[in-house]
């Protein structure tokens, strides 16, 4: 089984989650994508934060692909950090072929998120162009650092099945929808 983990706040969910999703399951051939509602990104101020129940809800709502689960693996591990997680997965899922999905406007910081290079070496890395974003993987860390590890665009479907680190940028149509434009403005999902 092929799997990609798309995490985030997703507060509120929005049509551009859904976007990267829909970008991710083609590109990639994945069986199952599963949103990861974090009850709180260690990086960002939770001033605004919805309470992930409602996040939760509002995620299986919008996601009415069949494809797309909606999770809440850091609350019910008990971890905040996506190493720590994604290190469980493995364990737990040994047969499963994990893709870590993100979008390209999450590239230019992954270098100060705990362990990142940890989580490189863990599952493949798909990143999903952003508007505003599309050169950020040439200046980011990530991309530097494992710029051996790149995978064409058009090799995207072989990317679960190989031993990371391994990474591809995905192109596609873009959303301008930012949670934080919707929480700011009331923006349409």
């Amino acid at each position: 089984m092929v799997i990609g983990l798309f995490g985030g706040s997703f507060n509120p969910p929005h049509a551009g989650h859904l976007l990267v999703s829909e970008i991710a399951l083609r590109s990639l051939q994945l069986q199952q994508l599963w949103w990861m509602v974090t009850p709180g990104n260690p990086l960002k101020s939770k001033a605004g934060l919805a309470p992930l129940a409602e996040r939760l809800a509002a995620s299986e709502a919008l996601a009415t692909d069949p494809r797309i689960k909606v999770t809440a693996f850091e609350q019910a591990f008990g971890e905040s950090y996506t190493a720590r997680i994604l290190a469980r997965l493995k364990l737990l899922r040994p047969g499963v072929r994990f893709v870590w999905i993100m979008g390209a406007d999450n590239l230019k910081s992954f270098h100060r998120w705990q362990n990142w290079q940890e989580i490189a070496g863990t599952f493949p890395i798909a990143v999903v162009d952003r508007p505003g974003s599309t050169l950020s993987y040439l200046s980011s860390k990530m991309a530097q650092r494992f710029s051996d590890a790149r995978v064409e665009e058009s090799d995207a479907a072989r990317l679960a099945y190989m031993q990371p680190p391994a990474w591809t940028f995905l192109h596609g149509p873009r959303s301008s929808l930012s949670s934080t434009a919707i929480r700011q403005h009331g923006t349409e999902r």
